[in-house]
């Protein structure tokens, strides 16, 4: 059993190394390969395998206290950094709808899931303490609405089991790879889709060329000093809002203890609420060049060292002792499929539109630009804008669901 932090850490790297250096290889095995395993995937999967082996002890590394109190907020910053709200406006009228559909679609649906099985089959969303399956549940709302950071973040906000965190992100990666493969499926078919949703998709070639323009027009190559001053920014804001919330969580603690089961007392609640703000409202400031010098580049960096210290933690047998949490996913799912289908019928959006709008909920920065990309290539940024979008909302809209899903279990 390898104990040594610093030895588990270079692993660790190693091995998101590895994983990216194959997934960026023009070799046909490894192309075909990664057509059906997400990297993403791969990069919690495996050093899973090193705890459910038994050659890490994940519950004894000192690596996941520092990597979530550090890096997760500094990437949150830097991810909602490069929010251009205005550029979002100008995709359109429908592009926005749609996105906001697949939230607040998501947000409802985990309740509506919960409270309906409550009264089918109450076995499957009951629990006690760390191991209530509204706990784990809300965590998927984290990582459908926004992606990975806001996974982690409401993880460390409701607490739940190792155990049961790593039979969800099962569920997750089960459930959300089938509607992936629905949407990669439904763009080879997209003109028989518009028509039947009676869409007018000439809007997505007025998208694609305003997209293009936007992409080179703050690209640039990143100085020494421009990395040192995107460090500063997110970790200057991480050490802010890690400041606030020590004084804002006792002070509620002691004056508000009604507030504890809504968690407004658990400091790392106001770590990530508050470095998300900051990165946000700095979007609006000149602070947000720095995403042309590759912000959200170096917060997938922080992200990605997060997943991977998060596989450590986890064991991937743990699904076998609740099978049924698939159902309560599916159920969920279907509730969000139903209304981004109504809602694109009743706007007329093309289906470009739904399938990015919802990927960029569900699958986050790593597949929505794929899902674009599959209508055109030029037009995966726009998964990308929507993706980071999901990542300003992503944990106060996984906050208020996992709280509707508490009230809702049984």
């Amino acid at each position: 059993m390898i104990t040594n932090d610093a030895v588990v850490l270079g692993l660790l790297l190693v091995i998101l190394a590895l994983v990216f250096i194959s997934a960026d290889s023009r070799r046909p095995f490894w192309k075909r390969f990664y057509e059906y395993v997400p990297a993403t995937l791969l990069c919690y999967f495996i050093p899973s395998l090193l705890n459910t082996t038994g050659v890490v002890n994940g519950d004894t590394m000192a690596l996941y206290p520092i990597v979530s109190r550090f890096l997760l907020p500094a990437s949150l910053v830097l991810f909602t950094l490069s929010v251009d709200f205005n550029a979002f406006r100008r995709l359109g009228r429908a592009s926005v709808l749609m996105f906001a559909a697949s939230a607040i679609s998501i947000m409802l649906g985990g309740p509506l899931a919960v409270w309906l099985l409550a009264h089918i089959a109450p076995q499957l969303v009951g629990g006690e303490g760390p191991d209530e399956v509204w706990r784990g549940l809300a965590t998927i709302a984290g990582t459908w609405i926004g992606g990975g950071a806001n996974q982690t973040a409401l993880k460390e906000v409701f607490q739940p089991s190792d155990r049961l965190f790593s039979a969800l992100v099962t569920v997750d990666i089960f459930v959300s790879n089938l509607w992936l493969a629905a949407l990669l499926y439904g763009a080879a078919n997209s003109g028989r889709i518009d028509r039947w949703l009676r869409a007018d998709a000439s809007a997505v070639e007025e998208v694609k060329q305003k997209v293009e323009h936007q992409a080179e027009a703050i690209k640039r190559i990143p100085s020494f000093t421009d990395l040192i001053v995107m460090l500063a920014i997110a970790f200057g804001a991480t050490g802010l809002a890690h400041a606030a919330a020590d004084l804002i969580a006792p002070y509620i603690d002691a004056h508000y203890p009604t507030l504890k089961q809504f968690s407004l007392n658990a400091p790392f609640f106001w770590i990530v609420g508050l470095a998300t703000a900051i990165g946000i409202g700095l979007s609006f400031t000149r602070a947000r060049r720095y995403e042309g010098a590759g912000a959200s580049k170096l917060a997938s960096v922080f992200l990605y060292i997060m997943i991977a210290t998060i596989g450590l933690k986890a064991n991937i047998l743990a699904i076998a002792d609740q099978p049924g949490l698939i159902i309560v996913g599916l159920v969920w799912m279907a509730f969000h499929v139903l209304i981004m289908i109504l809602v694109s019928r009743l706007l007329r959006a093309p289906f470009f539109f739904l399938a990015v709008g919802s990927q960029a909920c569900i699958g986050g920065p790593a597949t929505a630009p794929i899902i674009a990309a599959a209508f055109h290539p030029a037009l995966a940024p726009v998964g990308v804008l929507m993706a980071i979008m999901g990542y300003a909302v992503g944990t106060y809209m996984g906050y208020l669901c996992g709280i509707m899903m508490q009230l809702a279990s049984p």
